[in-house]
């Protein structure tokens, strides 16, 4: 039964978007719906945003960040407000015509994204120096019609959270900017043993309406960049189009400088992507729901499930940790709990029991060990933490090995074919020709990063003075 399991999962070398989805299905993280691209979180996935969500929240929280809450739909006449913003969502907004029977005299978008709602909150809530700076963050939903849709990459419907701050300087919005990226970044690598680079995003790249847009970028096992979290830097450009304004200490009228910034559940197409295998599922411990299961061998002899259990209840304080009782075999256990990802498996059976030992088994490596019952409150946490450590080292040369450097065009189109990754390379600035990049190899700027390097002094497209160097890739 085990076996069957394992093989209904594509090979990753295979077919790596049929693994994906294979994964994401069987390890029972997601349902289909009748909506084409609104999908339903199952228990096991909807934990893992929560373990996101309460980790990031509390991030959030130590430097200031206050949750509010705002409303789903958005008046047409909002929305056109603010010109490179509307014209950057267009495409992808749902419209709300109707109110029961009757025909609505304006339209109302099912917000996308909420600048604009903040904008108009803000309008009529700042109105003094003492007001600033508002540092808000919603956890809501949006929905962006999407053409072509895959579970967490990219859905009709995903949950996110976004933060919208007002501040009376430049100076302040562009710390705080920064800072949030920073945050995530921390975060990713922390929690979820994900790697990322900062950076700064190209004009053409860079959210509709911002002044600037920094970014995290991660490498997925397949060698395609994934866009992880970004924050923006909108200067005044929102507050002067709704009219955001404030008296500052010499009774002078000032716009306010605003910031925004997001990520999604998309993180969770992180984790699995970066680091999966041909198994399931593989959860860093802080974002795994199950850290533990311990799997009773032979359970229905004497004192097998008593000692399953005491060994649960030992641990529970300290680890999310769990008995698999039901009456599937071991090797059929051993096998949904590898789908799952779950860190440590522990067994025990009757002769283990009787020498007061278990097997414990690593799930990202598969090592096994014999560790004794009375070591375990001890030897579990820190096992947890080194699984942790471990997963970030792992998934971090993964993408050193998998980071190239392109000085010429031929080099740069021969890695962009034949190995795929981030690849490292000058860019004269110029919008035509990351266009061209983006038209001949299908490899997009993902970021100008805050670590420049000079690695030529030339464009590797166009041959004209390169001015930055950037990481391009082909991304999710």
């Amino acid at each position: 039964m085990a076996d069957k399991k394992v093989e209904a999962i594509t090979s990753m070398e295979e077919d790596f978007a049929q693994w994906y989805t294979d994964v994401v299905i069987k390890s029972d993280l997601i349902g289909y719906t009748s909506v084409k691209g609104f999908m339903v979180l199952k228990p096991a996935g909807y934990a893992m945003w929560e373990l996101i969500q309460h980790q990031l929240d509390s991030r959030f929280k130590q430097t200031g960040v206050e949750n509010v809450y705002l409303p789903l739909l958005i008046p047409e006449g909002l929305l056109q407000k603010e010109k490179d913003h509307v014209e950057g969502f267009a495409p992808e907004v749902a419209w709300v015509t109707h109110g029961g029977l009757n025909e609505l005299q304006e339209r109302l978008c099912v917000r996308p994204t909420s600048e604009t709602l903040f904008c108009d909150f803000y309008q009529k809530d700042i109105t003094s120096y003492r007001d600033l700076p508002k540092v808000y963050n919603q956890w809501c939903s949006v929905v962006r019609w999407e053409k072509e849709t895959r579970p967490f990459l990219r859905s009709r419907e995903f949950l996110w959270q976004e933060g919208h701050t007002a501040h009376a300087t430049a100076e302040e919005a562009e710390e705080r900017t920064i800072q949030m990226l920073n945050v995530y970044a921390d975060f990713c690598e922390e929690v979820l043993a994900v790697p990322v680079i900062k950076g700064q995003k190209s004009e053409k790249e860079k959210f509709a309406g911002a002044v600037a847009t920094y970014t995290i970028e991660a490498l997925m096992h397949d060698g395609k960049a994934l866009q992880s979290g970004t924050s923006h830097n909108f200067g005044d450009g929102f507050a002067r189009a709704f009219g955001v304004q404030y008296t500052d200490k010499e009774n002078k009228l000032q716009y306010v400088h605003q910031t925004s910034w997001g990520v999604t559940t998309r993180l969770i197409g992180a984790i699995i992507m970066v680091h999966g295998d041909d198994n399931g599922l593989v959860l860093p411990p802080r974002v795994a729901p199950t850290q533990v299961m311990v799997v009773p061998i032979q359970q229905k002899k004497a004192g097998v499930l008593e000692a399953a259990d005491a060994i649960a209840a030992s641990l529970e304080k300290t680890v999310r940790i769990k008995v698999d009782k039901t009456d599937k075999s071991p090797g059929f256990k051993f096998a949904e709990q590898e789908m799952r990802g779950i860190p440590i498996r522990l067994e025990i059976g009757p002769r283990d029991v009787e020498a007061g030992q278990v097997i414990c088994v690593r799930r990202d490596t598969g090592e096994k060990t014999t560790l004794s019952i009375n070591e375990l409150e001890t030897a579990i946490p820190q096992l947890l933490e080194t699984i942790q450590k471990d997963m970030l080292e792992k998934a971090r040369a993964h993408r050193d090995a998998h980071t190239y450097v392109a000085k010429t065009w031929d080099e740069f189109t021969d890695t962009v074919e034949n190995r795929p990754g981030f690849i490292k390379a000058m860019w004269c600035g110029e919008t035509a020709c990351e266009e061209k990049i983006k038209e001949l190899t299908g490899a997009t700027t993902r970021c100008m990063p805050f670590e420049q390097e000079t690695l030529a002094e030339t464009c590797v497209c166009c041959g004209k003075p390169a001015k930055k160097m950037v990481y391009f890739g082909r991304a999710y």
